[in-house]
């Protein structure tokens, strides 16, 4: 089959030619029909410190993607082939503590598909039976391709309180410009967002942000302190990882609100304890991937409703084999969401 590889600790990737994977009696084969390019496949790509710290050459990578099944290990039960499905791609252990009191998506285990083991892109791809998830016939396969950073879009406005509430979105990048689109779909008040790449900061708009902001051109804390009468917003959602975008969130978030941060810092963010958290009443969330299977719930059904319009995201579409194209688009920021056909475009 043919395979986009990372084959050595240096900037770029390979198409190669390899075996189809073999399974196991627990596992399933699925013929991927279209994934995406995420944030963490460009750090693979370009060869940081992160990617030179964690990823361990020759890898088949990538881990958003759905498809339909080609084969069934011989105690898979639940599954046919044929099914058209997409998955978690976090595998946990099942033994540790967190994964015994309910919390697998912080296994201390947590193996990645796509990062620690051989991922999606590419014509096929083995997953454990259980991380199976089935595409309900009413989600496109656009949607179902992007299931899993939506995940973490989802879990992020869905930790708290969001029904009503004025929410900031510091950053918006693919992830961001979803959760701008969650927390409008499940009844949000005003919408605030932060992004100094002019291209995003227009798509914050198309995908309903009432103010977009740029902090690099007007001060967007005092912006959004007069838009809420000096009080502002209940809750921050803060996706960029900038230590600047942690620090004016956290000033225009209201005494007593909520920041859930999903957003992954490149170096240390200091913070005023004092001032910003403990003297306001601050809830402070970490955010981590998506909850094991309860995510997947609810952004199935925010799909099926029909009220959560992702469209604007989808700007290319390409065949596997012009993936350096992809990667060139989204490294300068000139596109959001592209799918990438491993077994062809349609036609």
């Amino acid at each position: 089959m043919k395979a986009l590889r990372k084959t050595r600790p240096a900037r770029g990737a390979e198409l190669e030619t390899i075996p189809v994977p073999e399974i196991g009696p627990q596992e399933v084969l699925v013929e991927v029909t279209a994934a995406s390019i995420c944030g963490t496949d460009l750090h693979i790509y370009a060869w940081d410190r992160w990617a030179a710290s964690r990823i361990r050459p020759p890898l088949t990578f990538g881990h958003e993607f759905c498809g339909r099944i080609a084969r069934v290990g011989s105690e898979v039960e639940g599954l046919a082939e044929g099914e058209f499905v997409s998955a978690e791609m976090h595998v946990n252990c099942g033994h540790c503590h967190q994964c015994r009191v309910g919390q697998p998506h912080i296994c201390q285990n947590l193996k990645i598909i796509g990062i620690d083991q051989d991922g999606c892109f590419a014509q096929y791809v083995r997953i454990p039976a259980r991380n199976i998830w089935k595409i309900d016939p009413a989600i496109p396969e656009r949607y179902a391709a992007i299931l899993d950073p939506l995940g973490n879009a989802v879990h992020t406005v869905l930790s708290g309180e969001i029904v009503g509430q004025t929410v900031a979105v510091t950053g918006c990048g693919p992830i961001g410009l979803m959760a701008i689109a969650v927390a409008k779909a499940c009844g949000s008040g005003p919408v605030f967002a932060t992004e100094i790449n002019p291209h995003r900061l227009a798509m914050a708009r198309r995908m309903g942000a009432d103010l977009a902001l740029n902090p690099a051109e007007a001060d967007p804390v005092g912006a959004v302190l007069e838009a809420t009468k000096g009080v502002g917003v209940d809750v921050l959602l803060e996706m960029s990882g900038s230590p600047r975008a942690v620090e004016q969130g956290l000033a225009m978030l209201r005494a007593g609100g909520r920041a859930a941060l999903l957003g992954v810092p490149t170096e240390k963010v200091t913070l005023d304890l004092v001032r910003d958290i403990i003297f306001k009443g601050v809830t402070l969330q970490g955010i981590y991937g998506r909850r094991m299977f309860q995510t997947w719930v609810q952004m199935t059904e925010l799909l099926k409703t029909g009220r959560l319009n992702l469209d604007p995201l989808f700007t290319t579409e390409v065949a596997l084999e012009e993936f350096s194209t992809a990667f060139e688009l989204l490294q300068a920021g000139k596109a959001d969401k592209i799918i990438v056909y491993p077994n062809g475009k349609p036609k």
